[in-house]
């Protein structure tokens, strides 16, 4: 059971799809490692091509297999719009700890809409739960009192 700190540098994204006809887009990204969700700030008229250079820290404990970012448009007045996502599997990254930044295709609809930029790393929880959880029941003995 993998445990630790995975951290995330969101830095942009290229070649979106805009999905604002009269003006450039307002896009920003939604982060989800499992039930955790984050939101970068909002790339006010960025269009195609925004940065954000932005970091988000999530805390993982077991079963997670993948980082899933959302890309949408801000628009007041109506709801946001979906550009794309991009679903990055984390396994390589929870045995070399880090991977440099790196592009990830952005789909929508299963064709590419675009790429994005991100980088990760991995820190290891000092200790293991299944490592805990033997130390405990280590041969069936107890102190007594």
């Amino acid at each position: 059971m993998v445990r630790g700190t995975l951290e995330v540098l969101l830095v942009g994204a290229k070649g979106l799809e805009n999905t604002d006809f009269l003006c450039d887009m307002d896009p920003y990204a939604v982060l989800t490692c499992r039930t955790q969700e984050q939101r970068s700030s909002i790339a006010s008229g960025k269009g195609s091509d925004p940065e954000w250079n932005e970091n988000f820290v999530f805390n993982i404990s077991g079963g997670v297999s993948e980082l899933n970012i959302k890309l949408m448009d801000s628009d007041s007045g109506s709801n946001d719009d979906f550009v794309g996502e991009a679903k990055i599997p984390l396994e390589a990254l929870f045995t070399e700890g880090n991977i440099p930044v790196t592009v990830y295709n952005v789909v929508k609809d299963e064709e590419y809409r675009g790429e994005i930029k991100i980088g990760l790393s991995f820190t290891p929880a000092e200790g293991n739960l299944e490592e805990e959880g033997a130390e405990e029941t280590y041969g069936g003995w107890k102190e007594s009192a």
